[in-house]
């Protein structure tokens, strides 16, 4: 798989700043990047930020938001260690931050330290000001004391717990942000776990120490994924006591394992909107670059002379905001990146090609990556997937957060809805505890769908929908008025000449406003003075049934054969207008024939492609396929009305099988980033996305089994020798990045259909 290419990218703003209050440290710990790393120059630097750098960073901040329009920002307080800038220089610098935002952003403050300096003076200050605190503590006392120590020797543990156990009183508590640890293989992990959930965090960040391919990690024991085996011990125990805490990273990995975004800088693809500012004012990259070389985070920048834009266009910034284009051309290949975005950029430094390399964690990082996937597929995968209910559920849901959404755009276009709108939905809404399974069926009708999707769409541009949105909800709430058999007189209005009520039929009439109401197995339609009766099901000059099909038995249930409703247009090919009686019939025991045929030959995949198919409508043309359904809802199918049985049963199964696809992947994630790798088709010209190669590969495999049983039907469609193109998609389909969890299972059982037993799946995905 190779990456589709991202282009120029636009200028992303900054939403992130991290602020050098203070340059020094009142610890030693051995493995701070500021001090014990490759990049010394806090040497250089002020040991405070001054009053006048403080005031130039809010201005600057503030013209940033301003300009960008950004709803908030978020400013992190760090040094060294920022307590030591003393309660009156975090005032001044907090007042100042506030006074710029005030207006044009809202602010969110945080600070972090090692909380050796906490006290109610800071902590006061920080309640007044909103300041959330985050703390570092690498667990029990030992596992502390083995790096952050004082410089003669001296553990700092106990003070740590002290400053903790002022932050977690009742007055104090909303500002505690969470503990920050840095992982060390030679500490027990579950002592390390236990020791810091039994402070109450309200999240734990676990960080790999920072390294490079020049000053890799230490591995004690020699392996390379001694990192990994400690996480995954971490998040045993985590699992085990059933996840007492958040832990970034796992949340990290989970959300994108699903198909979700990255939560942390360190891991996934999502672009980086974090700026450094010095004591000084310098404007610096991330600061965990200085553990590469000196002046790796440089940019030459300050806040004296450069806008935040400035430096938001630096190389060094944009080669991190570029996705799966700034990885390197290993990562770009490998099936995990989509979760471990090749590791912290610092970590990939090697001094002869930079940062154009695998994390030096990059191991760890695909057994992490692996192990919570193992771990947790199982519950992961989406219900949908497997159970045909919760797709069901599923797709009811969205249809009804359609139409609450188009009733909410419509408030906001003056004029779209009107009184007529207004009066539908009340009746709809009154419907809806009156007669629930009558006005599912109608909003349930997968054309409603149809008519939902474009009125969303020109309502979204601002203008009024090519027809006027009450007209439809008005038909709906008659005809399920009709359905539920409710005595109310339901008013309809229309363009004049033909009103059709979903799921029951075209009803003719000269007036634009009929009102409707039910009689018996029928109804009765008042226009002006005048009233007349129709069966539902009953042929008249003035009104045309929606035809059911009676099925074919256990072999397929009955369906609407439904040639009258004007949202049927969103096929790929025309559909056909009504068809007579006899064109009728002559379709009707074509469409049993070809169930009966799929049923002798592929039972199985026949079943599967009758359950939840209500709506059957005629297309013009003599192919076998029915093309591409981008806007129905589930249960419906074109299928061309000139086709043969044996072509009929193939349109059925491979059409049903594409919709089938396509209404999972409205409601579930089984690939995220689509098109970002672009993958070789056995059935295309060109690579084309993920989601393209699913989708083939999901009809042909079926369309393969069926011609293996029927033998070749000619014209479009799989031939003779497609088995070969289909192994090929179902294995780059296996390593693809972009799949979640979900779409690896869909693969996985894609696999088991095709190869015909378990051995067809990816080793540990059945």
């Amino acid at each position: 798989m190779e990456p589709a290419g991202a282009g120029a990218l636009p200028l992303i703003p900054f939403r992130e700043f991290v602020v050098k209050v203070h340059s020094r440290c009142d610890l030693a710990c051995d493995h701070c990047y500021i001090y014990e790393h490759a990049d010394q120059s806090w040497r250089r630097r002020p040991a405070v930020v001054s009053d006048a750098v403080a005031e130039r960073i809010a201005q600057r901040l503030a013209e940033h938001a301003a300009t960008h329009g950004l709803p908030s920002v978020t400013v992190i307080l760090l040094g060294g260690e920022p307590l030591l800038a003393g309660p009156a220089r975090l005032r001044t610098f907090c007042e100042a931050l506030t006074r710029a935002l005030d207006g044009v952003s809202a602010l969110d403050l945080r600070i972090h330290t090692n909380g050796l300096r906490l006290n109610t003076a800071f902590l006061d200050l920080f309640r007044e000001y909103g300041v959330k605190v985050g703390v570092s503590l690498d667990g029990d006392r030992a596992a502390n004391d083995r790096h952050r120590r004082f410089a003669n020797g001296r553990t700092s543990h106990p003070g740590v717990l002290k400053a903790l156990g002022l932050l977690r009183q009742d007055r104090y508590r909303h500002l505690y942000q969470g503990l920050l640890c840095t992982v060390d293989v030679e500490n027990d992990p579950r002592a390390v776990f236990d020791a810091l959930t039994a402070l109450e965090p309200p999240r734990i960040d676990f960080l790999l120490p920072h390294a490079t391919w020049e000053t890799p990690p230490a591995r004690p024991d020699g392996r390379p994924d001694a990192y990994a085996r400690w996480l995954l011990r971490v998040f045993d125990r985590w699992e085990a006591r059933g996840r007492p805490v958040p832990v970034r990273m796992f949340d990290s990995l989970l959300s994108t394992l699903r198909g979700g975004p990255s939560l942390t800088e360190s891991l996934g693809l999502a672009p980086t909107d974090l700026v450094v500012v010095e004591t000084d004012g310098t404007l610096e990259q991330a600061d965990s670059l200085k553990t590469a070389h000196e002046g790796a985070a440089a940019t030459g920048f300050d806040v004296f002379t450069h806008s935040f834009d400035e430096v938001a266009a630096h190389p060094g910034i944009r080669a991190r905001q570029s996705g799966l284009a700034g990885v390197s051309a290993a990562c770009r290949r490998c099936p995990v990146v989509r979760s471990c975005g090749g590791g912290l950029y610092a970590h990939r430094y090697r001094a002869p090609n930079g940062f154009d390399n695998p994390s030096v964690y990059c191991t760890d990082l695909r057994e992490l990556v692996d192990g919570v996937e193992a771990r947790t597929a199982r519950a992961a995968i989406a219900p949908e997937s497997v159970d045909p209910a919760a797709l069901s559920a599923s797709q009811q849901e969205l249809t009804r957060v359609l139409l609450a959404r188009l009733h909410a755009d419509l408030a906001d276009l003056a004029g779209s809805g009107g009184e007529d709108w207004q009066r539908s939905w009340e009746l709809i809404t009154a419907l809806e505890a009156e007669a629930p399974d009558a006005l599912d069926a109608v909003l349930d009708h997968p054309y409603t769908r149809t008519w939902l999707i474009r009125a969303l769409h020109a309502v979204r541009r601002g203008r009024r929908p090519d027809e006027p949105v009450a007209f439809r909800l008005s038909a709906l709430a008659a005809a399920a008025a009709v359905r539920g058999r409710l005595e109310a007189t339901v008013s309809v209005v229309h363009r004049g000449g033909e009103l059709y009520l979903p799921t029951l039929g075209l009803l003719r009439t000269g007036r634009t406003e009929v009102g409707i109401r039910a009689a018996g197995e029928g109804f009765r339609v008042r226009e002006g003075s005048t009233e007349r009766r129709f069966g539902r099901f009953e042929e008249d000059p003035g009104w045309q049934p929606v035809r059911v099909w009676p099925g074919a038995g256990a072999d397929a249930p009955p369906m609407a054969l439904d040639d009258l409703d004007p949202y049927r247009d969103c096929f790929s090919r025309t559909p056909r207008t009504r068809l007579d009686g006899a064109e009728a019939g002559d379709w009707q025991r074509r469409l049993g024939a070809a169930w009966a045929l799929l049923h002798r030959t592929v039972p199985g995949l026949a079943r599967e492609a009758a359950a939840g198919l209500g709506t059957l409508t005629p297309l013009t043309g003599p192919g076998s396929g029915s093309g591409k359904a981008g806007q129905c809802g589930p249960g419906a199918l074109g299928v061309p009305y000139a086709a043969d049985v044996r072509r009929t049963a193939l349109a059925l199964l491979t059409g049903r099988r594409r919709a089938g696809l396509r209404e999972l992947t409205e409601v579930a994630d089984l690939y995220a980033l689509d098109g970002e790798w672009l993958h070789e088709s056995p059935w295309r010209e060109r690579p084309v996305p993920v989601s393209e190669l699913l989708a083939d590969a999901y009809v042909r495999v079926a369309a393969e089994e069926y011609r293996r049983s029927e033998g070749p039907v000619g014209g479009p469609g799989p031939g003779p020798g497609d088995g070969d193109a289909i192994k090929r998609a179902l294995d780059r389909l296996s390593g693809a990045a972009e799949l979640t969890v979900s779409g690896k299972a869909v693969v996985a059982r894609l696999r088991q259909a095709y190869y015909g037993n378990a051995e067809g799946a990816p080793a540990g995905k059945e």
